[in-house]
């Protein structure tokens, strides 16, 4: 039985069809026509499939653009509004990022229950309605209204995008694709501080969102032609609808709709509810999103302190100082090569050593975990090096190469949960991530507030020594997870 058949399985258990190990025959349940049924998104072509992961990356990494591209702007922001606040000048940064905690409570739900396409193409189009409102925005307290409200419209394509890419991929084969997709909201917060920098110092903040709404309605355009509904629940829904109209038996249903009829209004707050039952009763996923949220919350922070490092002690024009991300656009680019070329082949290999009682592999959630252990050691090694060398004042590029090292360490941590979440949660991979993503966003909202208040009391050395040392508690617990975690998850199984 391949890994894909197993949830298959988990699928079916959890709508009700299976009793005893066994599936129920029931000739009025609509399922695919077969195992090569091209309707089924696990068989669409190649070139749509990577047409749709392509597409979801582009967007996302746009969506991801808007929560840092805005940084460089930030002086000219607090100037033209007459504010000296240094608080509001962080938060109105990264209150884009509150919009992430909220949108993904609704959003995965949604799209467990009307499937993925409507949301995406809704989302997008209320994105870029709110950002052209934060280009027009006549006082700072309105701006950050707008802000907030693109980015719980701007979480969609994070929070079901590796979804989606699960939607159309085995297990076996989701690592390339899950790396792929996630260039875009990893590269993204990244590579828009550079742009920032650039668009800021020639003509002024607001040319950043019209920049942003711009590239966002295009791709959504584009999206209408590119995009297809994925959620195999929802396909097969309307395909027993369509059969009820055209058989004229009512009696039909699809094999993931429940046996006994249960209101929409149910269906829907048991999908909203899920996510938080999630972070309250599966410790894995609450461990998990809480080590999410503290190396998270550090990209957010050094966000705003580069800024700040590179103008003030080696001051660098605002045209220039968005280069100074490219080290942790390097390491990051780096550790998504390295990973998607390893996992699918690292996770056959332990695969293979797992064998279940049949003979056969036994492929794991957990195998794609073992990376994070080495993620967990290189966020570290990265603070370390950019603090003392900053607070030494070597020379720039020293410091800005350190951020190599946390860039990998990132997306080490990020991959292998995303992975994880999303192949241990089967068709609740939404809801997973969904959680993950209000966690590790809580985060990267609140984390850089105290950038200023840390750095002030006990400069770059010491306060990135402490960062680094609670960074530190990441390798015991990535030990923990990878040495424990099948047994914590089955242990503390969630009915969803």
């Amino acid at each position: 039985m391949s890994w894909y058949d197993e949830f298959d399985l988990f699928d079916a258990y959890s709508w009700g069809q299976i009793e005893d190990g066994n599936e129920v025959q029931d000739e009025n349940v609509v399922d695919w026509d077969g195992p090569d049924d091209p309707a089924n998104p696990l068989n669409w072509s190649a070139g749509r499939k990577w047409a749709n992961i392509i597409t979801f990356s582009t967007i996302t990494m746009i969506s991801t653009l808007a929560s840092s591209m805005f940084a460089p702007g930030i002086p000219q922001v607090m100037s033209e509004f007459k504010s000296t606040n240094s608080l509001l000048s962080s938060f109105v940064v990264s209150v884009f990022i509150l919009g992430y905690v909220f949108g993904p409570l609704i959003i995965g739900p949604c799209t467990e229950l009307y499937g993925r396409l409507y949301v995406y193409h809704i989302s997008h189009i209320l994105f870029t309605i709110f950002t052209i409102g934060c280009a027009y925005a006549p006082s700072l307290s309105t701006l950050i209204i707008f802000r907030f409200l693109a980015g719980v419209t701007g979480s969609t394509p994070i929070t079901i995008g590796g979804s989606s890419v699960a939607d159309m991929f085995i297990p076996l084969e989701r690592g390339r694709a899950m790396s792929v997709w996630s260039m875009g909201p990893l590269i993204g917060p990244v590579i828009g501080p550079i742009g920032g920098g650039f668009l800021t110092a020639a003509k002024g903040w607001r040319s950043v969102f019209w920049t942003l709404s711009i590239l966002m309605a295009s791709s959504t355009l584009i999206s209408f032609f590119v995009f297809r509904e994925s959620y195999a629940p929802t396909l097969l829904a309307r395909k027993a609808a369509h059969l009820r109209l055209s058989t004229s038996n009512p009696l039909l249903k699809s094999k993931y709709e429940v046996a006994t009829s249960v209101p929409r209004t149910t269906v829907l707050t048991r999908a909203i509810v899920r996510p938080m039952k999630m972070l309250l009763f599966s410790p894995i996923v609450l461990v998990l999103s809480a080590y999410m949220a503290l190396v998270y919350g550090y990209l957010y922070l050094l966000f705003t302190n580069l800024t700040d490092v590179f103008q003030t002690i080696y001051h660098f024009p605002t045209s220039l100082v968005g280069l100074t991300y490219l080290g942790l656009g390097i390491g990051m680019v780096g550790g998504i090569a390295a990973y998607g070329s390893l996992s699918d082949k690292m996770t056959s290999s332990l695969a293979s050593k797992a064998k279940g009682a049949d003979g056969l592999p036994k492929p794991k959630p957990e195998h794609r975990l073992p990376p994070i252990f080495l993620g967990a050691a290189s966020i570290p090694i990265g603070l370390l090096i950019y603090g003392w060398t900053a607070e030494q004042k070597v020379f720039w590029l020293v410091p800005i190469l350190s951020t190599v090292f946390i860039g990998l360490g990132l997306i080490l941590t990020f991959m292998p949960v995303m992975m994880y979440l999303v192949e241990a949660y089967g068709i609740y991979a939404a809801s997973a991530t969904a959680a993950n993503t209000v966690f590790r966003s809580l985060g990267g909202t609140f984390l850089p507030l105290a950038g200023k208040p840390l750095y002030d009391a006990l400069g770059q050395g010491w306060g990135n020594s402490l960062l680094a040392g609670l960074a530190l508690m990441g390798l015991p617990v990535s030990w923990a997870i990878i040495k424990y975690g099948e047994a914590i998850r089955l242990r503390w199984h969630v009915k969803l």
